[in-house]
């Protein structure tokens, strides 16, 4: 049946119906950008997303090759995209940049790795004042390496806390908090059995820290380490051992159960929860080829949601049985790389990485409605045909329906023609458009109506 309607759908003139009571169906939903895509300066490695929780802006923050590879945080306005305070204000490179706000005062915070401390760089952590970014506590508060560094906040005390491969201990997992002053160590340095790749630190909801990483550097285990108060102890076993891993994520479901995702080198994205004894399958492994993931829940349905990055970006939920394709499979242009995901106070997803279509510079996109800001008040339809189409699209409207405002619009969310409507039928000239899927957004005085025709 569902075949059926979409071959009848090319035969049939398309008849688009406004939303009533605010309803927006799926099909409303596209990934558009925010702002402009490639907006930063010069090629951004290493994005990190993060929302103000006092006003719901997107910022992020990444290496900034336009500015000597140092640090760089911008935020969206509204309208553009603007430096949180100077662009390049780490004193050196800053690579592994990762962004996070501070509950008690919405002050953004950002750790790196800080390469004014040769030869390997040290671990440093920064926050903008409202005028300036400050170091907090020591710049370089590591005694070597502070790679693959995660940054998140401790529920119970408000302080940063942070988890990094360490170059000072073999390249073993270390965590270290914040206590106002100084940085201090929670638990022993350097405490997982051997080398490791990546780490991903979260808090569990009664403050517990929780680490995530692949221990082996040849033959990794995937292990998950909570922190008892004293020591440091395995969660389970191994979550998945003797295979090639990538990029561990982790974070608490809503009900306080750890998931975990990751990549498998040989078969791409996984994730598991831990049920209490053992880490099991969400879901079928290897659904998605990536090179990096990243794992979050949505605060407005619950459910567990990635990220992931490669030869373009895609964004994926779990629906209780399979893994689905949140709007399109492939969201990017292109390649993209160090995918960071987000979720603003609304539920809506938000997307970072760095933009290979756009010179690899920085892109943020998110999974928003094309009816954003209408207020529906009475029902209003409108004729769309052929579709597909090659040339030229006809528009058939209510007589009560004119004067009205077209709008057609592209998967990225772009006004790309407009025009206005003053007689019951019009044909318009599609024939420069590129082949692809686009919207048509029909708005009159009291109503609005969203079509979707596809161009040959």
């Amino acid at each position: 049946m569902k075949k059926l309607f979409y071959v009848l759908m090319f035969f049939c003139p398309f008849v688009a119906y406004s939303q009533q009571n605010g309803y927006k169906s799926p099909l409303d939903y596209i990934w558009k950008n925010v702002g402009n895509a490639g907006f930063s300066a010069g090629e951004a490695m290493y994005t990190s997303l993060a929302f103000n929780p006092s006003n719901g802006q997107p910022y992020v923050a990444y290496e900034d090759y336009a500015n000597g590879q140092k640090a760089t945080v911008m935020m969206f306005n509204g309208s553009n995209w603007v430096n949180v305070g100077n662009a390049g204000f780490s004193i050196n490179q800053a690579p592994w940049t990762c962004l996070a706000f501070s509950p008690s005062n919405n002050q953004p915070y950002i750790a790196y790795d800080d390469l004014q401390f040769p030869p390997n760089g040290r671990g440093t952590v920064m926050r903008f004042d409202g005028t300036n970014w400050v170091n907090v506590g020591n710049a370089g508060f590591s005694t070597d390496y502070a790679l693959c560094i995660s940054l998140v906040f401790n529920p119970s005390n408000n302080q940063p806390c942070v988890a990094f491969l360490d170059g000072s201990h073999s390249w073993k997992a270390t965590v270290m908090q914040f206590d106002g002053t100084y940085w201090g160590y929670i638990g022993n340095e350097g405490f997982s059995a051997g080398a490791v790749t990546y780490t991903s630190l979260a808090f569990s909801p009664s403050g517990q820290p929780y680490v995530a990483f692949a221990d082996g550097v040849n033959n990794p285990d995937v292990i998950v380490m909570k922190f008892d108060g004293t020591n440091w102890m395995n969660v389970g076993n191994a979550v998945d051992s003797g295979r090639g891993t990538n990029s561990e994520s982790l974070a608490f479901s809503p009900t306080g159960q750890p998931y975990i995702a990751y990549q498998l080198v040989c078969c791409g994205a996984v994730v598991k929860k831990f049920d209490g004894t053992n880490w099991v399958y969400v879901g079928n492994e290897g659904f998605s080829a990536c090179t990096q993931i990243s794992l979050a829940f949505n605060p407005s349905d619950s459910l567990p949601y990635v990220a992931t990055s490669g030869m373009i970006a895609q964004v994926m939920k779990f629906n209780g049985t399979n893994w689905v394709d949140v709007g399109n499979e492939g969201v990017s242009a292109g390649q993209a790389v160090n995918t960071s995901l987000a979720f603003n106070q609304s539920g809506l997803p938000y997307i970072a990485y760095g933009d290979y279509f756009n010179g690899h510079k920085a892109t943020v996109m998110k999974y928003d409605s094309v009816m954003v800001g209408i207020n529906e008040s009475k029902e209003s339809k409108f004729s769309l045909y052929p579709n597909p189409v090659t040339d030229e699209i006809t528009i058939e409207i209510a007589e009560d329906q004119t004067p009205s405002h077209l709008s057609i619009v592209n998967v990225n969310g772009e006004d790309i023609l407009t025009r206005s409507l003053i007689k019951t039928k019009t044909q318009i000239d599609i024939s420069n458009l590129s082949s692809g899927v686009y919207f048509v957004r029909l708005t009159g005085e009291k109503s609005v109506a969203v079509g979707k025709f596809i161009k040959q």
